[in-house]
């Protein structure tokens, strides 16, 4: 199966990008088709988060995954076999009982 029906099918996804390691956008979808300013973004984040802090983190230690959250959306970034893969999902608000709970 190819890895864009897999992020396709995630729940609540609303677009998502898969990129080299330098960027380039490989594969993408939904709202983040093609969208080389959201990948810029992306790798300063992973080149920003990459150094930190060296003295709370090993200088092999990397990150595993990301996540950005907004009120009605979020990005969750992880780097594997040197892809990164972005996907940007809805948060859906739950109501019970008149008390909002965001999931």
């Amino acid at each position: 199966m190819h890895i864009s029906v897999i992020m396709e099918k995630i729940p609540d996804q609303i677009g998502y990008l898969i990129l080299t390691e330098d960027g380039a956008v490989l594969e993408s979808g939904g709202e983040l088709e093609n969208d080389e300013r959201i990948a810029t973004i992306i790798i300063d984040l992973i080149s920003l988060s990459n150094t930190v802090d060296p003295l709370a983190f090993g200088p092999n230690e990397n990150f595993k995954k990301i996540s950005i959250t907004y009120d009605d959306h979020w990005y969750v970034i992880c780097i594997s076999n040197k892809k990164i893969y972005v996907v940007k999902r809805s948060i859906q608000n739950i109501t019970t009982e008149g008390n909002a709970i965001a999931v």
